[in-house]
């Protein structure tokens, strides 16, 4: 008999601190991914993208199922989720969940989530989604992937027969997750009965710039955890991602075997683990003016370019992607040969289309989000708009559409993009859809993390993480938490915690 198995998909990344909130039709200009789409042209505008959604598919094709699409959709990360836009998108894949059992009964259901969204009314949005889900579907098989960076709870592990996280991060296997929890599923169908698992918590914050599973400490947990699970149906680790204000912020972890005591035995190993490499977990950033001073010394005799990256302003963590202080910085220090990308501000991407290529016009550039633009003397060196495809190892195939954009230069040598709609900027695209090479650059500003080292670090002399102003904070002991669990500690070896 053939296998009927609904698929659908809703991401996003919540910063409670981020200074816009996420509202519906961020869902449907999501800068690098697909639009929201429901129904049958839901399969069709996620296969070709680098999402988890997107491996999960020929999975299941390949074991002969039928795919019932119910919906799918993406917003940058910013501020906590509307309640608008959690019902609406919610409501999409409830009832096209509803209408697909109506038809038939469903075999097993796959969703591809991120697992660190918070919405106005639901701090775990996931959790929320997986609990109307599953009001509909009774015991039917349920699997789910995750990003790394998942808040992940209990509510979401009691509610699934197993869940994946992507293993890399920056997350260059996000298909092959989605086809893990796939697999899972096919088997869970198979077996017919559930796995043990075991749910646990790490009790201090991974700050983000650490978290890299290219280098240490990131790198060698990742190893060991590989080790580990040899054994085992799935053990899951997600980082966390330290920026919302919920009880079950934090990294965590669930083990799934065939017993219980294997997978009790398996988390709390894995969680010693952690817990060994937990003074590796600090800091390691440069405030701005010290950032761009190293990276002009080190661009000096330099064959590649030297990649800065504005942490604190990454679009992909919550940021507006339109702070200026490495700007002025690079300008203060007369930073020739650079190129910064980007700055998201729609109202002077206008007045540069406005203006044409070849025109010089005052600008006050960026800072709109919080009210600290730069003044500018822009020369409009060339004018796009904003579409192009991803083509490094995290966005490869996936559609941008930035919005009228523009290349200008503010100082002699010093180069900015400008954008109508954030993107993070972790692709090479960003910088080839306006002409510029990457590896021909001194020195490259980015807004990103961690992301852009998969497609930048293979060109890059040496990449220097900046401190510069954002509210994607380095060290997230500093914003105005109010609802942590108590015991949990904001900064690796402090024995401080939240009382």
């Amino acid at each position: 008999m053939t296998l009927r198995i609904a698929i659908g998909g809703f991401l996003h990344e919540s910063h409670s601190f981020a200074p816009r909130p996420t509202k519906y039709v961020d869902f449907l200009h999501p800068g690098g991914f697909p639009p929201l789409v429901g129904g049958p042209g839901m399969i069709p505008a996620v296969r070709p993208t680098s999402v988890a959604s997107a491996g999960a598919i020929p999975v299941a094709e390949a074991a002969g199922a039928t795919l019932v699409p119910l919906a799918w959709g993406f917003a940058n990360p910013a501020g906590p989720v509307q309640d608008e836009a959690f019902e609406r998108i919610a409501a999409m894949i409830c009832s096209a969940l509803s209408e697909a059992l109506d038809i038939a009964p469903l075999d097993g259901i796959y969703l591809d989530l991120h697992g660190a969204a918070v919405s106005d009314s639901f701090p775990d949005m996931e959790g929320e989604l997986l609990r109307r889900v599953r009001a509909i579907a009774g015991t039917t098989p349920l699997t789910i992937s995750l990003d790394p960076h998942c808040n992940l709870t209990a509510a979401m592990v009691d509610q699934v027969d197993a869940l994946v996280p992507y293993r890399t991060y920056p997350h260059i296997d996000m298909r092959e997750a989605g086809a893990q929890a796939m697999r899972l599923l096919l088997e869970r169908i198979r077996r017919g009965t559930p796995l043990a698992r075991a749910f646990r918590q790490v009790d201090f914050f991974l700050p983000l710039t650490t978290q890299c599973t290219l280098v240490d400490p990131m790198a060698a947990v990742m190893t060991e955890r590989a080790a580990q699970a040899q054994s085992l149906a799935e053990l899951a680790f997600c980082f966390g991602f330290p920026y919302a204000d919920f009880a079950d912020c934090g990294a965590a972890l669930a083990a799934y075997a065939t017993t219980q005591p294997e997978a009790d035995q398996a988390a709390d190993n894995f969680l010693a683990t952690i817990n060994s490499r937990e003074a590796q977990f600090r800091l390691d950033v440069l405030p701005a003016e010290e950032a761009v001073a190293a990276a002009i010394k080190a661009s000096t005799g330099a064959t590649r370019p030297v990649v800065i990256a504005d942490t604190q302003d990454n679009p992909g963590g919550g940021g507006h992607g339109d702070t200026t202080g490495l700007l002025a910085e690079l300008i203060r220090q007369k930073a020739t040969g650079s190129v910064l990308a980007l700055i998201n501000d729609a109202e002077s991407a206008a007045a540069l289309h406005a203006a044409g290529t070849g025109a010089t016009i005052a600008l006050q550039l960026g800072g709109k989000s919080d009210n600290a633009p730069l003044a500018v003397n822009a020369h409009i060196l060339l004018l796009t708009d904003g579409n192009f495809t991803g083509t490094g190892p995290m966005a490869k195939g996936n559609p941008a559409a930035l919005g009228p954009s523009a290349l200008i230069e503010v100082a002699p040598g010093i180069r900015v993009i400008v954008v109508t709609r954030k993107i993070q900027a972790l692709d090479q695209s960003l910088l080839r859809h306006v002409g510029i090479e990457p590896a021909d650059c001194r020195i490259i500003v980015l807004k990103s993390s961690v992301h852009f080292r998969a497609d930048y670090g293979p060109i890059a002399e040496t990449v220097i993480v900046a401190a510069a102003p954002g509210p994607v904070v380095a060290d997230p002991a500093v914003l105005p938490f109010k609802n942590l669990r108590k015991g949990l500690r904001l900064r690796p070896m402090d024995n401080r915690s939240v009382a």
